[in-house]
């Protein structure tokens, strides 16, 4: 992945702040996930919790297909 950006420096040169493209940010966002609502966020949680507990029926294994 490949990010455009510009540093912002300060009197010593030192890097204080970076410009990204919006589309950039967008991606990084998507990729961490950090434009997921709450209600995506409570079903991630309760789908970790399902695969944890393996009970039969609730988490089908893809590894296993």
């Amino acid at each position: 992945m490949n990010i455009n950006k510009k540093f912002i420096v300060d009197e010593k040169g030192n890097p204080t702040e970076v410009i990204i493209l919006f589309k950039d940010y967008k991606r990084i966002e998507q990729m961490l996930g950090l434009d997921l609502d709450d209600a995506a966020i409570k079903e991630l949680k309760k789908a970790q919790k399902d695969r944890k507990s393996k009970k039969p029926g609730i988490y089908k294994n893809l590894a296993s297909i």
